[in-house]
């Protein structure tokens, strides 16, 4: 492993990370995961000896292959590799790292381009759902070049659409995985939902704050860290995900009304620390929750008129909108997002050889 391995560098959405082919990548998974931890830096909290940039947005990977599944052009499997901790895990999506696998399967071969616009459909591993993603080939060649605009990214870019489709129960088995609009753990009201993500959806105001805190002023409120991990671990088991004590599922989205013009205001832990803005699939999970009579998010949220709906999520940096298409019963039927993505390097990126001195 001392040798390196070939790795692509990129911003998808508000997130940023490693780009493999499933080939390249070491045989099990024992020694993926130590290799992941070495090249990010892992654990560490400046993550100093490694590429991750010292946030769990920023330390993620994209493991891509040639999809054998008929009508999908690649399989893409999501690894988030922990800051501060020697964890690595493939137990939840990320739409964000999404963004950029239609421009590297294009880059890398795996999908011929098309002369304007390439779509490019993909089978999301972590939870067995697929999304197209439409990526700009002019001459049939990527470019990053653009006039998309998303919060959180300065400058713009190439956009990247992307389309869901058949999310809700991905990772939970159903929408709502108790059968109930909402529950109430540790005292909280609370809507357990899973559109692709699954999530804890509760007020802020029953959290204790008033929902358009910073990052930095929610990350040092310990009294609220510990009170949010406390429903999350009860609610892992009522989600049926089991002991998540060692998972980064469920997200825990605190909302309020919208304070911008929005559909809701949110502040999302993922799940220690608060997001900067908001993850694409955790997006439309709170989307879905606006949509749900009777939801703790549809208490709150302004709903515009009209099918399909723009919803628009504000978060800490700015908002996110999902385009969600309902069925004739009034139910999600599919979402969408506007996503962009660059290329940042492309060449080999070593690990840290087993039994170097630290120093």
């Amino acid at each position: 492993m001392s040798d390196g391995l070939p790795c692509m560098w990129m911003r998808g959405g508000t997130s940023k990370g490693a780009y493999f082919l499933a080939d390249d990548m070491p045989g099990n998974t024992a020694e993926r995961d130590a290799f992941l931890l070495s090249i990010m830096g892992s654990p560490d909290p400046r993550q100093i000896d490694g590429m991750g940039g010292a946030d769990p947005l920023t330390s993620k990977v994209a493991i891509v292959k040639k999809s054998e599944r008929e009508g999908v052009d690649v399989d893409y499997l999501f690894v988030q590799v922990a800051v501060e901790e020697p964890l690595v895990t493939d137990a939840q999506n990320c739409g964000n790292m999404l963004a950029g696998v239609g421009p590297f399967a294009v880059e890398r071969g795996l999908v011929v381009p098309e002369e304007e616009v390439t779509p490019v459909v993909i089978f999301m591993e972590n939870t067995g759902q697929t999304a197209t993603a439409l990526v700009r080939t002019p001459h049939g060649r990527v470019t990053y070049e653009g006039d998309a605009r998303i919060d959180g990214v300065p400058g713009t870019s190439s956009p990247v659409e992307i389309a869901f489709e058949d999310t809700a129960g991905a990772s939970c088995g159903a929408l709502l995985p108790t059968g109930y609009v909402k529950d109430r753990i540790e005292g909280v009201e609370v809507t357990l939902l899973d559109n692709g993500m699954p999530g804890v959806i509760m007020r802020a105001d029953e959290m204790g704050i008033v929902g358009t805190e910073s990052r930095e002023q929610l990350d040092g409120d310990s009294a609220l860290k510990a009170k949010l991990e406390a429903i999350r671990i009860k609610a892992g088991h009522l989600m049926n995900l089991g002991d998540v004590t060692e998972k980064t599922i469920p997200k825990m989205t605190m909302v309020s009304a919208p304070a911008n013009g929005g559909t809701i205001s949110t502040r999302t832990f993922i799940p220690h620390r608060c997001h900067s803005s908001i993850g694409v699939l955790g997006a439309v999970s709170v989307a879905t929750a606006c949509l749900i009579k009777g939801s703790v998010a549809a208490d709150l949220a302004r709903i515009p008129g009209g099918n399909p709906k723009s919803i628009s999520v504000e978060h800490p940096i700015g908002e996110t909108t999902i385009i969600v298409r309902l069925d004739e019963a009034g139910e999600v039927a599919s979402a969408g997002v506007l996503r962009t993505a660059r290329k940042l390097f492309d060449g080999t990126v070593f690990s840290r050889r087993r039994g170097e001195d630290d120093g």
